[in-house]
């Protein structure tokens, strides 16, 4: 977090946006490796095989892997929102009836006015946990949801610092990304285990046609084999570590961006405490959602602490650094009545 601590809100929004393509990029070409990393290995082993015996010369195993990222990307792009929003049980809201529910359309409406967003539809999951979260691919297409707890232990100033955090999310296209990495993490999950079974299918039919070969096609196609293996192995951790790291990061900016929403750093930095003084986990988001809320709704402790193992797999920055900030923001705005979000 120190190397975003001397840059302003716009310049932090701007590095993040690259580093966001960095890490897209980086899926693609994950997604080249696995595909036609194993069709180079199977070619290179079986290239010098005798008379009679398979040559792998078509790359299926690309070919397949391609046609598998690309359907199932574009379904989970196409169908995410809808499938997170009905996995937590939320429901819409259209006719307010409870008091609270007016107060968090009201607020809904306020940010989207201060945010230049359209108002995005409004959502109740029902959970006693206080949580929220965003989502959706457009902007004139997301969803701001709240958990019934959060509504019930909020006041009106932090709700509405929450709302202004979810606003910033979809200003800032986090939950664009998010919708798609969590596409590509699913992708990926699904290549690997095909691979695996091919491999598995491979193996046994090949067995039967190993005799008085060569010596299997030379020690370059078994080291790309290997290393093909490895990235097997380790493929949906890594594609998981990539996510959480553009998670956290983006939580800190739209920390930042809700605040020059509301003016009002501390009631954010109240909201939070009291998010994180609830213990009970969000039961209605189930890991694959965990990114898109505003605090980690497994209740991890991973997630309360700095270091290197909570860098590579928290879903969320350690509340107590967000609520540091916040709170630092707020006594530079009472003592010089300048508004500083740097992050």
């Amino acid at each position: 977090m120190s190397e975003g601590k001397n840059l302003n809100f716009v310049e932090q929004q701007r590095m993040n946006r690259r580093k966001s393509r960095f890490v897209v990029l980086m899926f693609v070409l994950f997604f080249a490796w696995i595909g036609f990393g194993g069709d180079l290995a199977f070619y290179l082993i079986t290239v010098e095989s005798p008379p009679g015996a398979y040559r792998h010369q078509i790359p299926f195993i690309g070919i397949g892997a391609v046609l598998i990222a690309l359907v199932t990307a574009k379904y989970a792009w196409v169908t995410g929102a809808k499938k997170v929003l009905w996995a937590t049980g939320a429901w819409e809201i259209i006719a307010p009836k409870r008091q609270e529910e007016k107060v968090f359309l009201n607020v809904v409406e306020e940010m989207a006015i201060a945010s230049g967003l359209p108002r995005p539809t409004v959502w109740i999951v029902p959970d006693k946990d206080p949580n929220a979260f965003a989502t959706g691919t457009e902007e004139n297409k997301a969803h701001v949801a709240v958990t019934e707890g959060l509504l019930d232990l909020l006041n009106r100033d932090e709700l509405q610092a929450v709302v202004a955090h979810e606003m910033a999310h979809i200003k800032n296209h986090d939950v664009k990304l998010m919708t798609l990495l969590a596409a590509l993490i699913g992708v990926i999950a699904l290549m690997s285990d095909a691979a695996w079974r091919t491999l598995r299918v491979g193996g046994r039919a090949g067995s039967g046609r190993r005799g008085g070969g060569k010596k299997g096609g030379g020690g370059l196609g078994v080291i790309i084999l290997a290393l093909w293996l490895i990235s097997l192995l380790i493929a949906p951790l890594l594609s998981r570590i990539l996510a959480m790291s553009v998670s956290r990061k983006r939580e800190l900016l739209a920390d930042a961006s809700g605040v020059q929403f509301t003016r009002n750093p501390m009631a954010l930095a109240q909201a939070l405490r009291k998010i994180e003084d609830a213990h009970l986990p969000t039961t209605a988001m189930g890991r694959g959602s965990a990114h898109l809320c505003i605090a980690d709704p497994l209740g991890r402790r991973l997630t309360h602490k700095q270091g290197f193992l909570a860098d590579l797999f928290a879903t969320h920055p350690p509340m107590q650094v967000r609520i540091s900030r916040l709170k630092a923001m707020a006594f530079k705005y009472e003592k010089t009545g300048v508004l500083s979000t740097d992050v």
